[in-house]
């Protein structure tokens, strides 16, 4: 290339960048400016050259339920929203702000009556757009000495102040950041296309091999799907990377659209009504992980639904409506922050929330403002690890057989020497917890043993750690507030189907929009379950099919309804159960 034709080139590139910038707020997906930057040639993302070569040794990338010390979030547009993320998660962990224009921000908060004078940190860093989700810094810990650092993937977006904030703000923060930007282990990726169950199991949609395999336009490689996990391993620890069929309606492919991974063995999966918008491939794509993987415990993964709701237009994304979305949500410690609509939706959806998440603290924010740019609260989010760890991972156990004294085992990490690790405990019959010293069995593996239970009983527990230094960690994290339950049962042989209708739920009744229908099944039966009127002709068909899960949730929308009232009927080979539903408008 001449000098003039590079200064002509150096001239458009600016002049695009400023235009850009201009253009606010910037969707999640790229505008048409943007693309015609990319393929034209225009744009290459910054190398920084400050840690281009892997971390050294071995890395493990927490989950995001676990500990953190911070979130960020960048103040370009949606400051209300911004300001309600900062008001619900400042008294949790500290809220780092990346503004163009602090003193501005700070103004804003003050209006709207939000102390940021502790727990709150601003940084002058220039920036492009509000979705850190994809740009921000990756939290990963060496394994060697539990050491944090960042990651930093290459932006598959032609926003060059974006890309740079992970290195600009770890030499604020004093934390080593490692690049994936140069061949060949260089890789394209988005923080919201990722998840991790903190064990080695990824998560992503096949976005992220078309995005760095032959019409990859941001890295310098084309890499196949051996190299992308290869780079994955090294810079992120992910030992099984599982990448599901893209949806066709979400228009940016990324995974946090439309579910989330809350344990280290459940999925809280987005449901459409059957057959509507991305509902067939994402069954298709929860189908493909229950066949083919299992948890890094060896069992197979635990669903957990959650209604998709239609948008502003009462349609759904395939009718060109808003991707509304409730699995968009963000862990910041015993607080979650979950998207929210219309009331008739998000009373539902909050519910189900607090029943997966027992104990922690579910706060709603309105997304109406920013969700047509295809993204919400953990797209405007971006948690940083804790500094100075303390990891709990056990396996969940909804279920133990009666006369069979239990089994409890947790792996425990720290950054310094553990003091205790204590479980405690209480079930339907106890008033008070009860305290065991857990046994160090195995490294890292602590076990506690507890005499049988009695059929129908309840066992509630939680596990304590306390570091020499004094630190103290719970998991669950709300400890007493949130624990897990373990249901005593019979597990004899049955001949026949039971379903346990005292535990029936229907909610919210009387119903209005999204209504959920929550049976208790105790084993694997073909179901039928209708809604009629009152006359006892059949209204809708909830679902027809087998049902396997303890708890599985079925959906219907009451909004589509005529007011008045209906009898849901719930039918086996064996058993014929009816309840009253109302709907009102």
């Amino acid at each position: 290339m001449t000098t003039s034709k590079f200064y002509i080139t150096l001239c458009c590139f600016f002049s695009l960048q400023i235009w850009l910038q201009a253009q606010a707020p910037l969707p999640k997906f790229m505008t048409e400016a943007e693309v015609q930057l990319v393929e034209k040639g225009l744009y290459t993302p910054p190398s920084n050259n400050a840690t281009l070569a892997p971390p050294p040794g071995p890395v493990r990338v927490p989950a995001e339920w676990e500990e953190m010390d911070a979130v960020i979030i960048v103040w370009e547009g949606f400051s209300s929203i911004l300001a309600q993320i900062t008001a619900a998660l400042k008294d949790e962990v500290e809220v780092i702000i990346v503004s163009p224009n602090i003193n501005s921000t700070k103004n804003y908060l003050d209006n709207q009556g939000i102390d940021y004078s502790e727990n709150v940190s601003f940084y002058d860093l220039p920036s492009n757009s509000i979705w850190v989700r994809d740009y921000g810094p990756n939290s990963a810990y060496l394994i060697e000495n539990n050491e944090l650092v960042w990651i930093d993937w290459i932006y598959n977006r032609p926003r060059y102040q974006d890309d740079q904030i992970p290195q600009l703000l770890g030499a604020e923060r004093g934390v080593a950041v490692y690049e994936t930007a140069t061949a060949p282990e260089d890789l394209v990726n988005t923080g919201g296309n990722f998840m991790a169950d903190g064990l080695g199991k990824g998560f992503s949609s096949d976005l992220v091999l078309d995005e760095n395999g032959a019409n990859n336009q941001f890295g310098e490689s084309n890499h196949d799907e051996e190299a992308v996990d290869a780079i994955m391993q090294t810079y992120m620890g992910i030992e099984q990377y599982i990448k599901m069929e893209a949806l066709p309606y979400d228009l940016i492919h990324h995974i946090d659209m439309h579910m989330k991974i809350v344990d280290e063995e459940t999925i809280l999966v987005g449901e459409y009504p059957e057959g509507v918008a991305d509902g067939p491939q994402i069954e298709a794509n929860i189908q493909y992980i229950l066949d083919q993987f299992t948890t890094s415990y060896g069992r197979p993964f635990n669903i957990k639904r959650i209604p998709m709701p239609p948008g502003p237009s009462n349609n759904y994304p395939n009718f060109g409506d808003d991707y509304r979305t409730y699995a968009n949500a963000l862990f910041a410690n015993k607080t979650i922050i979950v998207p929210t609509y219309e009331e008739k939706y998000d009373t539902t959806a909050l519910r189900i929330w607090e029943e997966v998440m027992p104990g922690y603290n579910v706060v709603g924010i309105d997304c109406n403002d920013i969700i047509p740019l295809s993204g919400a609260l953990h797209c405007i989010t971006k948690e940083v690890a804790a500094e100075n760890p303390v990891t709990i991972n056990m396996m969940t156990h909804p279920e133990w057989c009666m006369n069979e004294s239990i089994q409890l085992q947790a792996s425990v990490t720290a950054f310094e020497a553990i003091s205790s690790v204590d479980l405690h405990y209480k079930t339907s019959q106890m008033s008070d917890w009860e305290v065991q010293s857990m046994t160090l069995n195995a490294e890292n593996l602590y076990e506690a043993n507890l005499d049988a239970l009695e059929l129908d009983d309840v066992l509630q527990y939680f596990i304590r750690v306390e570091t020499e230094g004094g630190k103290i960690m719970n998991r669950p994290l709300p400890g007493e507030a949130g624990p897990r339950s373990t249901n005593i049962v019979n597990c004899a042989p049955v001949s026949t189907y039971e379903l346990d209708f005292s535990a029936l739920e229907i909610f919210p009744n009387p119903a209005s929009a999204i209504t959920c229908v929550a049976p208790h099944i105790m084993s694997t039966q073909a179901v039928s379950i209708e809604l009629l009127d009152i006359r006892g002709a059949k209204v809708l068909d909830i679902y027809q099919g087998k049902i396997a899960s303890t708890d599985k949730k079925f959906f219907f929308d009451a909004s589509l309804l005529d007011a008045g009232n209906y009898v849901l009927k719930i039918q086996t080979a064996d058993q014929t159960v009816t309840e009253q539903v109302v709907v009102v408008h």
